[in-house]
């Protein structure tokens, strides 16, 4: 008898499929008893592996073993005569499709009715988030227990050193930001001071802090020396210094010495109970030299030093393979350097996703409590524009910033996602303390700034760029941020001047070349914009110049490249083309519900995707697609008027809802309190916002597109521009 026909008397081949069944059946309970229990969501692996140990225990069984009327006994025991086999094959038989009927019923279930719970459940958690009790507004009052670890100086011979002694600071820092109820300024703002030779006093009021460490490191062949001191601000007492002289290989306990000295000292004069510092994360010296020098290139965030710092940690952890912070580092700079989420490089989307991921489930598989592979995590999901990613990526950024409150990317990174899910009132909330903590951090000026515009403060925002202008007088982030202010209120030729200003500073900033178009745009210099090649507003600018062929085509590649159906759906609506929006709609999701799950509704602006569905379905003469599409709108807006959300384009957003609402009067009020704030449209209103439609010889209409032409023209001649007419 061949080895086949042996097995299959034996019955190994079935006892194989009812255990890869069965297995099956049994992962699928355990994914609803982890949601249910509330067990850790790696159970599902450690079940994954049990099964797979149990597989081949299983055929050896059903091989070496026979199951007899009188129990069961080693086969070789058995007389062939006197065998059941084929009897126990048959039990099996049934065995097997019994399993797989409750299998097949299960998945039935799953697929007709789960998945549409999970759907609704999570169409459900949206609007939830959309209509949650705003945060409360405000800037953080000024605390006493406050410190700012300026950069300590580099005395070494060596000033290619510097690095060395720039990390061992932020190390310091970050174990002290660890610390619950301590505020301690973020490294962007500390390090604004290095090298300058400035009264701790003045520091301290800039930083908004009343304590202040400063020191020095002299690193020499394989010793360091570093000395480290506390001052009080206000009196320039020194509460605290100390000089460490120790081999490089106890780097780290000098760290954790100062750290904890310091505490001793706050934790008598300010924090009133026992604080400890978390230890820094241990490994090889030399490792730790080339992850110190791969984060100084990070911070400087463009494509080559992320590129460079990519190199160094790839060093680093082949030096010593189990150092957690490094692959954290690595998986960031991976996702950075992507084209699409961090935008400082060319790898495709999807590579850098995978390898980031990969990166960055290692760090936190050597280190779970790892703040910055969470914060990693955070970036990865958040990366993915759908609900269920963006509502994970608020989740881990949450579980970063409850180990390290003062990671300041990890606020950074919080803050976008909630914008991305229209939350703006909780991420104005996160800015605020972000601003406190860390006013000089670069993204947050712009987030900051960008943040005020949408609650109607532009004077707030003017009154912050004020207090840190002398810090950073020549920035180009600060020629972009009041640019973005100037814009808003509908000062075109002095924010097209600043944005001019800051390209030239920073030509490589992709956020002011996306600001001076938005610039030219406003002042209806559409040929320049359609010239360019990056953004959906080429889009807009060539349908606005009659080019509609050269629009559309860009239109259709930006929807299928890049998931922007948003642009897509506008353009079609603006060129007439509703049914072509419907029939791209109806191919590709069943309903609007679906929709809203891979698109939820995005930032301060209103619910433009769905204003565009519901025009498309009123102009088909569709009412309950019609309808639907409106309610979606309807809760979205009244959520963001509730959060207090007073953007002019938010403004022009509800005008058009109310249009579309028959809601004639609240439209025209909408629309005259945009114009009103500096907004500028096409000189047809309607061809911009053809949901206005409704309004068209209206005579409030007509003054209000009328009195915006005439603000548009003053701009133009502003700029030496012919005014332009309808």
């Amino acid at each position: 008898m061949s080895l086949f026909d042996e097995l299959k008397r034996r019955n190994v081949f079935k006892v194989g499929i009812a255990y890869v069944v069965a297995a099956w059946l049994l992962l699928q309970f355990t994914e609803v008893l982890v949601g249910l229990l509330g067990l850790p969501e790696n159970a599902g692996k450690y079940v994954i592996l049990l099964l797979v140990i149990g597989f081949p225990v299983a055929l050896f069984f059903a091989w070496a073993f026979e199951l007899t009327p009188e129990g069961i006994k080693k086969e070789k025991n058995v007389d062939r005569s006197q065998s059941i086999t084929h009897q126990t094959g048959r039990k099996l038989d049934f065995m097997i499709i019994g399993v797989m009927a409750v299998a097949l019923a299960y998945f039935a279930y799953d697929k007709l009715v789960l998945s549409n719970a999970r759907d609704a459940a999570l169409v459900e958690a949206i609007t939830q988030a959309m209509t949650e009790k705003p945060a409360t507004e405000g800037v953080p009052a000024q605390v006493d227990k406050s410190i700012a670890v300026l950069p300590f100086v580099n005395m070494s011979s060596d000033k290619e050193q510097e690095y060395f002694s720039d990390g061992i600071s932020e190390e310091i820092l970050n174990a002290l930001a660890k610390v619950k109820g301590l505020q301690v300024t973020g490294r962007t703002s500390s390090f604004a001071f290095k090298g300058r030779d400035q009264d701790l006093r003045e520091i301290g009021k800039a930083l908004g802090v009343n304590h202040i460490l400063e020191g020095s490191v002299r690193k020499s062949g394989n010793t360091v020396r570093i000395t480290a001191q506390l001052i009080r601000v206000d009196s320039g007492f020194h509460l605290w210094s100390g000089a460490y002289d120790r081999e490089l290989d106890d780097v780290f306990a000098i760290q954790d010495e100062i750290a904890n000295n310091i505490l001793q000292q706050l934790k008598v004069i300010l924090l009133g109970e026992e604080a400890t510092v978390i230890t820094a994360a241990r490994t090889n010296t030399q490792a730790y030299d080339l992850y110190l020098l791969a984060k100084q290139r990070m911070y400087e965030r463009t494509g080559p030093t992320i590129e460079d710092a990519a190199e160094l940690l790839d060093r680093a952890i082949a030096i010593d393979p189990d150092y957690a912070p490094a692959y954290a580092q690595r998986g960031i700079a991976t996702l950075l350097l992507s084209e699409d989420v961090g935008a400082y490089g060319n790898i495709p989307r999807k590579q850098a996703d995978a390898q980031g991921k990969i990166y960055l489930d290692k760090a936190l598989q050597l280190d779970p409590e790892l703040a910055e592979a969470w914060a990693g995590l955070g970036l990865y999901h958040y990366g993915h524009p759908t609900a269920p990613e963006q509502i994970k990526a608020i989740e881990v950024l949450q579980k970063a910033l409850a180990i390290n409150p003062g990671m300041i990317d990890a606020s950074n990174w919080l803050r976008n996602t909630l914008i991305a899910l229209g939350r703006p009132a909780e991420a104005h909330d996160i800015i605020i303390g972000m601003i406190a903590r860390d006013p000089l951090y670069r993204p947050g000026i712009g987030n900051a700034v960008n943040s005020f515009i949408s609650f109607g403060q532009q004077e707030q925002a003017f009154a912050f760029l004020d207090k840190i202008r002398p810090l950073i007088p020549n920035a180009a982030m600060m020629q972009q941020a009041e640019a973005a202010i100037r814009l808003s209120l509908g000062q075109v030729a002095e924010g097209l001047a600043l944005i001019e200003t800051s390209v030239v500073l920073n030509p490589s900033s992709s956020v002011a070349r996306l600001t001076r178009r938005f610039a030219w745009m406003d002042s209806h210099q559409y040929e320049r914009v359609a010239d360019e090649d990056e953004s959906w507003l080429p889009i807009y600018a060539l349908a606005y110049l009659g080019r509609d062929e050269e629009a559309s085509i860009l239109a259709f590649k930006r929807a299928d490249e890049r998931a922007d159906v948003g642009t897509l759906f506008n353009y079609l609506n603006i060129a007439g083309r509703s049914d072509e929006l419907i029939a791209y709609l109806e191919e590709r999701w069943p309903n609007l519900d679906a929709l809203r799950i891979d698109f939820p509704p995005y930032g301060a602006f209103g619910d433009f995707l769905m204003l565009d569905v519901a025009l498309a379905y009123s102009r088909a003469g569709n009412q309950q697609r019609f309808d639907d599409a409106l309610e979606h709108v309807r809760t979205v807006h009244e959520s963001l008027k509730t959060q207090g959300v007073k953007r002019p384009f938010f403004l022009m957003s509800e005008a058009a809802h109310q249009a579309l609402a028959g809601n004639i009067e609240a439209s025209l009020d909408y629309l005259d309190r945009a114009i009103s704030q500096g907004l500028i449209t096409t000189t047809k209103i309607t061809r911009q916002w053809p949901a206005l439609s409704p309004l068209e010889g209206n005579p409030q209409f007509e003054a209000i597109q009328a009195r915006m032409i005439e603000h548009l023209n003053n701009e133009r001649q502003k700029l030496g521009l012919d005014p332009v007419s309808t």
